[in-house]
């Protein structure tokens, strides 16, 4: 429920041994090692150098890998069903990860992989240039004399081509006129292929005539005999280029059936590199590696307890450096932890500031709630969530967070006499005494109360910042900041909110009670500068107050959600009615499919606008009271699977 206490640590090893501190350190996740640049040592001792030359070679061959695997994947046997999006990475046993990464005779797939790929992709582009070929010489099938002797004549100039089918008739008419001859041969898009002749000395003047008609010059250089021989020819290494492309692709077929042994090795050699890279970029001496990063403070005896056993190694506990950048994690329980999502979202905090998560967590869950306002749509969404936390592989949290929300969604539902919107009253009254026990207030006929609800929730999320950032002033012992920003404000608020809504003599006094408050404010809300600039600062500061009504009727559209979403479910159940007038049982079926369809889709609909506005809310009207964002993440060295789930961390929990 906090900012992780973090551990400066400097970790010497020969290195003989460092590859192996490193794959130890790898397995276990819990330190963060620093390159060269980041490190503090370096700053003291320029003169160490990088810990090894890039390794360059694992570079290639996780990228030929990824390449591999691409291309196999095209022609491997797709996963089926929505299990298979849910679950996408196949679960590994340790024996069987361990047989595959020692074979380094699956490397040769890779080759395989790269010579059929390239092959593939050759054939494939010899083939669209037969065929784009056969299309160019089709329009001249007819052309019955062989080409070489278009290029012939003594007195005379051939010219082949193509003439837009409009300028036709006109060009033919002022060929003739000219003393040229022209043959339509074909057509080919609206354009007529064409041989002209003509004599040489007027050939200047019959090439200015066909540029005006959008004459396009076509070529048969290079080819011998007639066209139709030529297509003939053509045709048949088409076909044959296609028999030689399916047999590529036959062979890259049975290939994949390595695409798992593929995606093993990709994994492996992937998080190889990356300790490779992470001892390349340490600082290092000619005989030793200096690893300086950081662990957390509750992780540093299991990290003593990795580097004592290795003889040539030692951990040391260091000082940061004045201003050195502390890296943030952030620690939860486990019925709140699935709530990091939100704030992993927005970023982390700044490590003298707070971790939100404990506190946006009920919150969030009763918005989502409100926000639907069905019990229905909650009880389809916990059999949702349920069902997917059995199938999805990796981080559950979201999941396990949405699952929360549902059953607070639920909740409301049942208090708000949401099912399916008005589905008990209009199908089964039977149940209407059953929902008038459970609901607390209907929206649709109070709708005030859900407004004074959504204002009254609003307040307290807003005044339980300020208290959270005042306790947090007060614990780092800046108590001005404590009682000047936040205590003023909290007894300013109140005494308003109490003047407003009770009035009468309590409220005209704690009116009163509220120009101290005010005149804190004015006074010693800015607390550096000239005394105009602060006093001014301090107006300002005041005037603010508006911003936190505006900050209150933000939450107004918890209720406008909740009663559209409501409102939706009864306009589906409505249209569902009438379609059961329809006669021959027809009625039932377009019933039954406007009820499914309707409310799947309003279920969807609301259910995302609930997360959106929801999270607007945490992020734009709570998080600003107190949070503190702009920290560096906390990444420690680990093993990560992309592909492949090792069977034995898979059993290591939900979160």
């Amino acid at each position: 429920m906090a900012i992780a206490a973090m551990t400066k640590v400097m970790i010497v090893s020969h290195r003989s041994e460092a590859a192996e501190l490193l794959e130890s350190l790898q397995q276990q996740g819990t330190c963060e090692i620093l390159n060269a640049d980041e490190a503090m040592v370096s700053k003291d001792w320029p003169e160490l150098g990088a810990g090894a030359e890039r390794p360059r070679d694992l570079e290639e061959l996780v990228s030929r890998l990824a390449r591999s695997i691409s291309f196999l994947e095209n022609y491997a046997k797709p996963s089926k069903g929505l299990a298979a999006v849910l679950s996408p990475r196949a679960v590994i046993d340790p024996q069987a990860y361990k047989k595959v990464v020692g074979d380094k005779a699956l490397l040769d797939v890779v080759t395989e992989s790269e010579r059929t790929a390239a092959a593939i992709e050759r054939l494939g582009s010899e083939i669209d240039n037969l065929q784009s070929r056969l299309e160019e010489l089709r329009p001249w099938a007819r052309l019955e004399i062989p080409v070489e002797e278009l290029g012939q004549l003594d007195k005379a100039v051939c010219l082949t081509g193509l003439i837009p089918t409009q300028h036709f008739a006109q060009v033919e008419e002022q060929i003739e006129q000219v003393g040229a001859a022209i043959e339509n041969v074909g057509m080919a898009n609206n354009k007529n292929t064409c041989v002209i002749v003509c004599l040489s000395q007027t050939a200047e003047e019959v090439h200015k005539l066909l540029r005006s008609a959008e004459f396009e010059s076509f070529s048969f250089a290079g080819m011998t005999g007639t066209v139709a021989a030529a297509i003939e020819q053509t045709q048949a290494k088409l076909s044959e280029t296609r028999a030689m492309l399916n047999e590529q692709q036959g062979l890259a077929s049975e290939l994949s059936k390595n695409l798992l042994n593929q995606q093993i090795l990709h994994d492996h050699y992937s998080n190889l590199l990356k300790r490779e890279q992470t001892r390349a970029s340490c600082p290092a001496t000619e005989q030793t590696v200096v690893l300086e990063g950081w662990v957390k403070k509750k992780d540093y005896d299991r990290l003593e307890k990795v580097v004592s056993s290795f003889k040539a190694s030692s951990l040391h506990k260091a000082e940061p450096a004045e201003g050195e950048e502390v890296p943030v994690e952030i620690e939860n329980t486990n019925y709140i932890r699935p709530f990091e999502v939100v704030t992993r979202l927005y970023g982390m905090p700044h490590r003298l500031s707070i971790d939100p998560t404990v506190f946006l967590a009920p919150f969030f869950m009763i918005f989502f709630g409100l926000c639907l306002t069905d019990a229905g749509y909650g009880l389809l969404m916990v059999g949702i969530f349920v069902w997917m936390l059995r199938k999805i592989q990796g981080d559950k949290k979201f999941v396990w967070m949405m699952l929360a929300c549902s059953v607070l969604t639920v909740v409301a539902g049942a208090l708000t006499g949401g099912w399916f919107g008005d589905a008990v009253q209009q199908f089964v009254p039977a149940l209407g005494p059953v929902r008038m026990k459970m609901m607390w207030f209907d929206p649709l006929e109070n709708p005030m109360m859900f407004f004074m609800l959504s204002l009254g929730l609003g307040y307290i999320q807003i005044l339980t910042g300020l208290v959270i950032a005042c306790i947090h002033n007060i614990r780092r012992g800046e108590y001005a900041a404590a009682v000047f920003n936040q205590l003023t404000w909290l007894v300013l608020l109140n005494c308003v909110a109490v003047l407003i809504f009770v009035g009468g003599e309590i409220g005209r006094i704690l009116g009163y009670v509220a120009l101290v408050p005010a005149a804190m404010i004015l006074l010693f809300s800015e607390r550096q500068g000239s005394v105009a600039g602060r006093l001014g600062m301090g107006f300002y500061n005041l005037f603010s107050a508006i911003f936190y009504m505006g900050d209150v009727l933000s939450y107004l559209r918890l209720m406008a959600l909740g009663m559209v979403t409501a409102g939706m479910a009864m306009a589906t159940n409505v249209i569902a009615k009438i379609a059961m007038d329809v006669p021959y049982g027809i009625g039932i079926v377009l019933a039954v499919f406007i009820l499914v369809g309707g409310h799947v889709f309003n279920m969807a609909f609301s259910a995302l606008s609930a997360f959106v506005h929801t999270l607007r809310l945490q992020y734009a009207e709570f998080f600003p009271k107190f949070f503190d964002g702009g920290g560096r993440v906390f990444e420690p060295l680990s093993k990560e699977y992309r592909h492949i789930s090792i069977e034995s961390s898979t059993k290591q929990g939900v979160y």
